[in-house]
């Protein structure tokens, strides 16, 4: 069995159906990427799953248990890592973690026990007794993921953990995530496909709030079907590509970039099981176009993810209804909208 199983989950904000019939499930162990443009459902469907928003329709469980039916038992097993890191930021880093600890029902004295652990494996050593609107984006980060972990949750949820974080930190956090996740079922959303590849056994993909990818990495983008092929040529972008769109060995082209040369670049891939050098050298040929690059290009993650999002019929708004923007008593608007939510209480 699953630990973590969605079944057709529903979520709408007045007339925007922001999560659509999405099914997935996580095994215990997984460390999953959840890949989706901005606006694709992401951050909504981990609100469901964390129950900050409830479902209206379709069925989510954890462990066999339906989180509707065993809302405070299961919202304990997650650790939850919002997009905005919900800090109180005139807080000390310490004292974050301490009133989270209690928020979630930990004693005093597990507390102290846990956040020794804590700190030391999310290394917050230097800015403990610092208060957390001194600290960098990235330390911020790090506090926020102590406190997701303080209570040793079997579940991860980090929405985003990397957002606005230089390249340094990216890697950082990148090493700490897979550190705190060895002995945890993670699922991690982003739209930085490196963060995939260097992170995750897994990828699901959604897309208008609807799951349209979902299996390893290497399978996915085995499956891609036919060649994908590099062309540059002297010719206008929009023209070629058009062209090259109708040939019969071709699903689709699309003009990458086009310099003041008058040489334009395009990604073209062939229909299943076809291969489109011949066609395209042969269209070149009879337009006059000169052909400087014609090479067959190894399919990628990123190409898969083009493909499946690039084709919008309009935006599945992650954040639509306001129902992020609720707050608990006291806290202003950039400091701490889910506090309550992600401490499962």
């Amino acid at each position: 069995m699953s630990l973590v199983e969605l079944t057709d989950v529903v979520k709408r904000f007045g007339e925007t159906v922001a999560v659509d019939s999405a099914t997935f499930s996580i095994d215990r162990g997984e460390v999953v990427g959840f890949l989706g443009p901005n606006g694709a459902g992401k951050t909504t469907t981990m609100r469901l799953l964390t129950q900050y928003l409830e479902p209206d329709g379709g069925a989510i469980s954890i462990d066999g248990l339906s989180i509707e039916d065993h809302p405070v038992e299961l919202r304990r097993r997650i650790g939850y890592l919002p997009e905005t890191n919900p800090l109180y930021r005139d807080m000390l880093a310490g004292e974050y973690i301490t009133f989270m600890g209690r928020l979630r029902g930990m004693s005093a004295g597990e507390i102290r026990l846990r956040t020794d652990d804590v700190v030391a494996q999310t290394g917050i050593e230097a800015v403990y007794y610092r208060p957390i609107n001194q600290l960098s984006k990235g330390y911020r980060q790090r506090v926020g993921l102590a406190q997701a972990i303080l209570s040793q949750p079997e579940i991860l949820i980090l929405d985003e953990p990397t957002e606005g974080l230089d390249p340094n930190q990216r890697v950082e956090i990148r090493s700490l995530i897979r550190d705190v996740g060895t002995d945890r079922t993670v699922l991690l959303s982003t739209h930085v496909m490196q963060e995939v590849r260097k992170t995750c056994s897994r990828v699901v993909i959604i897309n208008e709030g609807r799951i349209v990818a979902d299996g390893s990495v290497d399978a996915l983008v085995a499956g891609q079907g036919g060649a994908r092929v590099m062309v540059e040529l002297e010719a206008p972008a929009d023209a070629a590509a058009e062209e090259m769109g109708d040939l019969p060995s071709v699903a689709r082209a699309d003009a990458l970039e086009a310099d003041p040369g008058g040489r334009a670049r395009l990604a073209v891939e062939g229909a299943s099981g076809e291969d489109p050098r011949p066609d395209i050298s042969r269209l070149a040929a009879a337009r006059g176009w000169p052909l400087w690059e014609l090479h067959l290009a190894q399919a990628s993650l990123e190409d898969l993810f083009h493909r499946l999002t690039s084709e919008s019929a309009g935006p599945a708004d992650e954040t639509a209804g306001g129902a992020g923007d609720e707050q608990p008593p006291g806290a202003t608007s950039d400091e701490a909208p889910e506090a309550a939510g992600e401490a499962g209480v």
